[in-house]
This record gives structure tokens, sequence and C-alpha cells, in this order.
């Protein structure tokens, strides 16, 4: 029989493939959407990247610590508390992205700092190389933080516009 294996897989800090279920793009929340969009419709400049979806949580991984991008099943205005099983789905393919140098989160937090409350607690989960992660966490915080409080805040987005003004 055949053995496929790698040594020492590394994934990229950051790739040029996003894959999500752009089917529930209706249910999206500001952040997804605006990443989506900004890898879509990248501004002059700029780098896009490849929409690559097989649908199958293992397959997406695998080819996102091979090749580097991001995997994306987040929550949504269906699912708030996301999709996936966060004990025996999100959790060890996040133990497997960040010990290759991946990042895993659910927008807000480190999957792996999360601690289950129940067997089949869902979450949402974005993880693959750290730069494209980041970007979507970085994201999720500005988008969080547009209250009247933050006013040191400044944010820009993707294509370094800025996107909160507050200064």
């Amino acid at each position: 029989s055949d053995v496929y294996k790698r040594q020492a897989i590394k994934i990229p800090k950051r790739g040029a493939i996003y894959s999500i279920n752009e089917g529930n793009a209706g249910a999206w929340d500001e952040a997804i959407t605006k990443y989506v969009h900004s890898k879509k419709f990248p501004e002059p400049g700029q780098k896009g990247a490849s929409l690559r979806y097989i649908g199958s949580m293992v397959s997406d991984v695998h080819r996102t610590l091979v090749y580097g991008g991001i995997f994306m099943y987040p929550s949504d205005k269906k699912s708030p508390n996301g999709k996936l099983r966060l004990l025996y789905e999100c959790s060890p393919l996040s133990l497997v992205i960040e010990s290759a140098g991946g990042r895993a989160s659910d927008g807000h937090r480190r999957i792996l700092d999360i601690v289950p409350k129940t067997l089949h607690e869902r979450t949402g989960i974005i993880l693959g190389s750290a730069d494209d992660v980041a970007d979507v966490e970085r994201l999720y915080t500005c988008l969080l933080y547009t209250s009247d409080a933050a006013d040191d805040l400044l944010c820009v987005d993707l294509g370094g516009r800025r996107i909160i003004k507050k200064k």
C-alpha cells in the first residue's frame, strides 16, 4: 500500500487561495463579506486570490496546509454559533494548522483557547496562513470597535484605505 507523507510541513505565511461556501454569502457578517470582496476584487496594486471550495473540511484544510491560504466556515445569520463542531472538527484541525505555523480563530479568539461547554458545541472557524487569518481578525476588530468610545482608533482595510477614521 502507498503511504503519503511529508515531513516538517510549514504553511506559507500568506497564500493565494481562499476557501468558503459562497452559497452562504447572504448570511455572512460584514467582516467576512469585506474580506471575500477584497480577494475577489482587489484594489489596484493589491493581490487577489482564487476561490477553491471542495465542501469537505479535511480536503479544504489539507490544500490550505500545503499551498497556504485561508479556510473559512464562519458563524453567520443562519448559524450564529457556527456550523462545525469545536471538539472533534475545529480543535483537531486547528492544532494541525498551528503546529505548521498557521493560525486558527473564530474571528475573535483562538480556537484552541475555547473551552467546550458541551460535547457537540459548534463554532465558526477561520484557519490557514497566519497573515491571511490575521487580516480577517483585524476586520472583525475594526468593525467591532466603531463606537464613540473608540476615539483614538484607526483601522485600515486590506487595500490600505481607512475604514474607521477616529483619531
